[in-house]
């Protein structure tokens, strides 16, 4: 018979603090403690966690929503960097596995942001990040598409672990 892993695992259900990236980051670490101490072992955020989901594509016209999508882009991260590294020592800190939804900015670009879903291992370490592959309808008017080279099952000390973005799970090759 088959021998699967088993592990707790904490699903954040929260909102992030709406594009204030450093508060957002320190909010992920409390409950990345809160869920260690409840014997988590993975602990999973929400698509976007870090700062904002941008709603204000669904609901108004690119010209009105510019400046949304400036405080965006002024609020995205990138990754590695120094807020997603605050994030990956609370997970060794606390020897959990964390992966979290953020908007990835691109270094090499004025205004290129990613729906990047980020794995750090219980040891701290990055070892995975997805961008979307395809942003959904009113969602390419913000985030660029990924590409599948990022698409990578990881080797964790709870098993295999890997991560799709929103409607990417509906998508059989992607699974």
């Amino acid at each position: 018979m088959l021998e699967l892993p088993k592990f707790k695992a904490a699903a954040v259900q929260t909102a992030p603090v709406f594009l204030d990236t450093d508060a957002t980051i320190e909010k992920a670490c409390r409950f990345i403690h809160e869920a260690a101490d409840n014997g988590a072992q993975l602990v999973a955020f929400p698509e976007v966690f870090v700062s904002a989901y941008p709603y204000w594509s669904w609901v108004m016209n690119p010209v009105e929503a510019s400046p949304w999508f400036e405080k965006l882009v002024l609020s995205a991260i990138e990754v590695p960097g120094p807020e997603i590294q605050k994030v990956a020592q609370t997970a060794r800190q606390r020897g959990v596995n964390v992966v979290i939804g953020v908007n990835e900015r691109n270094p090499n670009s004025f205004a290129t942001i990613y729906n990047t879903l980020v794995t750090i291992n219980h040891e701290g370490r990055i070892i995975g990040r997805h961008r979307k592959l395809v942003p959904t309808w009113a969602e390419k008017l913000t985030w660029a598409p990924g590409d599948a080279s990022s698409m990578r099952v990881h080797k964790t000390n709870i098993g295999p672990l890997g991560s799709l973005a929103c409607g990417e799970n509906t998508n059989t090759l992607a699974r």
